[in-house]
């Protein structure tokens, strides 16, 4: 199996809530830091330029963030987590669809990178 960043995932990880754990970082990163913005070298990802159309972008992004509480529930993170992950999603959809604004939040917030510190955290103590 091959995963986003390119290389097999049984590579670089050793068990299945870590392999979980590297796919939710690839859409994470995917979503939140994937371009890197030349000159102020600030990185960005898809969420914000989806949110450039406004709400159909705000909803597209909200359900590929998604997949990372998905992730989240398969690695076995607490349903109390869960929902906070999903409130995160609900937030972002919201503020995201506001224009100009929402997008630039979108941009600073890294909402997906956040909600992939609670699955890091889970399986780590784990």
């Amino acid at each position: 199996m091959v995963n986003v960043l390119g290389g097999s995932a049984s590579q670089t990880t050793d068990s299945p809530d870590e392999a979980t754990l590297e796919r939710a970082r690839s859409m994470a990163t995917l979503l939140d830091e994937s371009i890197r913005i030349p000159v102020i070298g600030y990185r960005i990802g898809l969420d914000p330029l989806l949110g450039i159309a406004p709400v159909s972008g705000d909803v597209a992004a909200a359900v590929v963030s998604l997949y990372i509480v998905y992730a989240g529930a398969q690695a076995g993170v607490p349903k109390r987590k869960l929902v906070w992950m999903l409130g995160r999603i609900g937030v972002d959809l919201a503020v995201g669809s506001i224009p100009v604004v929402g997008t630039l939040v979108d941009a600073v917030w890294k909402n997906n990178k956040r909600n992939v510190a609670v699955i890091e955290s889970h399986v780590e103590s784990a």
